[in-house]
């Protein structure tokens, strides 16, 4: 009798060539890494890695694709995952933003080259990505108002403003213009201007 227990999940050959190209896009950046050393990386030949992408522009938008859907979840388990008032889940929101940046910049100091490739020739993927942030804030907006905390009429509008208002803690290659704690005190001075504009005056 076979011991299905114990079944071991297979490994996607994608998922190792994105992995191999994020450590070597992180070292030696866009455009110093060729597909034969991404291969080599992945433990594959280099005609093997064309079976899942056909160039190095199409493995950067994989592994960009892959970086917003990450961030994107964080940012929903952190204005889903408590009782807050929409200040706070506004607040959580921009500061995770901030800290993701950071800590994209610290592990990755050569991402400004994958920045100018996506920006280059895939802004679908930016497009994707604002958009996708812009319904998140309109979110935190629509249940302020539902709660009688702010007073919005275009919700889509203002969260579409602020997504705009925040990019200066969105862009991971901004952040060596300031120190941890300045961006910090920057992030609480927008957000504390943010919310006295959307809160509901009596």
């Amino acid at each position: 009798m076979k011991n299905t227990s114990l079944q071991l999940k297979k490994v996607d050959p994608s998922d190792t060539i994105l992995k191999a190209a994020v450590n070597r896009f992180s070292e030696y950046g866009y455009n110093k890494t060729t597909m034969v050393e991404i291969a080599k990386d992945a433990g594959m030949s280099a005609a093997n890695i064309y079976r899942y992408y056909k160039n190095k522009e199409e493995i950067a938008a994989a592994c960009a694709k892959g970086c917003f859907c990450e961030r994107l979840d964080i940012l929903k388990s952190v204005i889903r995952g408590a009782n807050l008032s929409a200040a706070e889940k506004l607040e959580k929101y921009v500061l995770t933003a901030l800290q993701r940046s950071q800590d994209m910049f610290i592990e990755n100091r050569k991402i400004d080259e994958v920045v100018m490739e996506i920006t280059k020739n895939r802004s679908d993927l930016l497009h994707d990505k604002i958009n996708n942030e812009n319904a998140l804030l309109a979110e935190i907006i629509a249940y302020g108002n539902q709660i009688g905390e702010f007073d919005v009429d275009d919700v889509i509008e203002s969260a579409a403003t602020i997504n705009s208002m925040l990019i200066l803690f969105d862009v991971p290659i901004f952040m060596p213009l300031f120190t941890k704690e300045e961006f910090e005190k920057k992030a609480h001075a927008v957000i504390k201007l943010l919310v006295t504009g959307l809160t509901k005056k009596n």
